[in-house]
Formats: structure tokens, C-alpha cells, sequence
């Protein structure tokens, strides 16, 4: 292009990147990325904590506007839309690094003879595996409405829309269930120490 792409505005850069030619395109989106990548990397970094995974899901999120661009409204802040595609994937971050905590622990009892790991403490395997119990059997004990959305969203990882598309339900709906799942799990731990 004959023009310099970074004197352009957000909305005229979008619009571009929608409607113009294949290289202008291209060529308008790497002007967004540019424009906002620092902002969006300190963000991912406050967030998350590690600097080389947040390179990742700031790569993750500008791959996420890209493919959502058309549904931008360009009469609002494409900085806060980036934003809360970079916080929405910080949070994925943490729910995965979550379940993984957990899954870790999730190996049947009887795999614990194969695993040889000779600063595992006796005592700490023990209770790692009655609060693994515990936790498995309060979700086993909630209701279905409850527990699917939960597994969905914590374990299959799948997002509260393809969840509540799953499960022909609302997002929202999936949303309360959700939380609602984890206040019981919560409140069982508490009543049965």
C-alpha cells in the first residue's frame, strides 16, 4: 500500500482488513497487532505471571480476534475486544493448569505401584488420594444439571457456549451451573472433613 497503515485509526484498520485487497489485509491486521501487543502482553503477564506463556496466549488471542474480526463492532474500543479475548484465554490458562493439577492425581490407586517416585511422601500420597476420593464422590453426588456443565467446562475444556450447545442450554445457564457446582463441591468439603 502507498500509505502509512499506522496513522490509521482501529475502525479504518478493521474495515480494511475486512473489505481491501488480499495484502492490504494482511498488511492492516499486522498494523493492529503491532499497535497493540505490548499492552496486551503486559496484560496476559499481570494475569498469568509467566512471561513465556503469555507470548503464547497473546499469540492465541490475536489468532482469536483474526478469526472473530467480522463480529467486531466498530463503534466500540477494539482495545477493550482485545482485551477481553487475552483475559478470556488467562482464565483458560489457569482452568487448564487446573485440571492438569488435578488429573495428575487422578491415576487409579493401583498405578501407584508403577510410578516410582522416591521423594513421594507415604503419608501425603495417602491424603492426596482421600481428598481425590472425596472430590470425585462429590461430584458423583451432584445432579446431573449441575455436574454435566461441570465436567464440560473443567474437564473436556470446552467453552461455556459449546457447552451450553451441548447441552441445549443457554451460555449463561452453563455460567450459574457451573458456579453453582462449585459452591456444592465446596460446601461438601466443608461438611465432611
Amino acid at each position: 500500500m502507498s500509505f502509512d497503515l499506522d496513522l490509521l485509526e482501529d475502525a479504518a484498520l478493521v474495515a480494511l482488513h475486512l473489505r481491501g485487497p488480499l495484502a492490504g489485509r494482511q498488511a492492516a491486521f499486522a498494523a493492529l497487532m503491532r499497535r497493540h501487543k505490548q499492552p496486551l502482553y503486559r496484560l496476559i503477564v499481570a494475569q498469568i505471571g509467566d512471561p513465556d506463556d503469555a507470548l503464547d496466549l497473546l499469540q492465541e488471542s490475536f489468532v482469536s480476534a483474526h478469526a472473530a474480526l467480522g463480529r467486531f463492532d466498530a463503534s466500540r474500543s477494539l482495545r477493550a475486544w482485545l482485551a477481553r479475548i487475552a483475559i478470556n484465554k488467562s482464565r483458560d490458562w489457569h482452568r487448564r493448569r487446573r485440571v492438569r493439577r488435578f488429573l495428575t492425581r487422578v491415576l487409579p490407586i493401583e498405578a501407584g505401584d508403577q510410578i516410582a517416585d522416591a521423594a513421594a511422601d507415604t503419608e501425603a500420597q495417602a491424603i492426596d488420594r482421600d481428598d481425590l476420593a472425596r472430590t470425585l464422590a462429590g461430584i458423583a453426588r451432584l445432579p446431573a444439571s449441575l455436574r454435566d456443565p461441570l465436567l464440560l467446562c473443567a474437564v473436556d475444556e470446552l467453552s461455556q457456549a459449546e457447552a451450553a450447545e451441548a447441552l441445549g442450554i443457554t451460555a449463561k445457564a452453563v455460567e450459574t451451573r457451573v458456579r453453582r457446582a462449585r459452591a456444592a463441591l465446596a460446601a461438601d468439603a466443608v461438611a465432611r472433613p
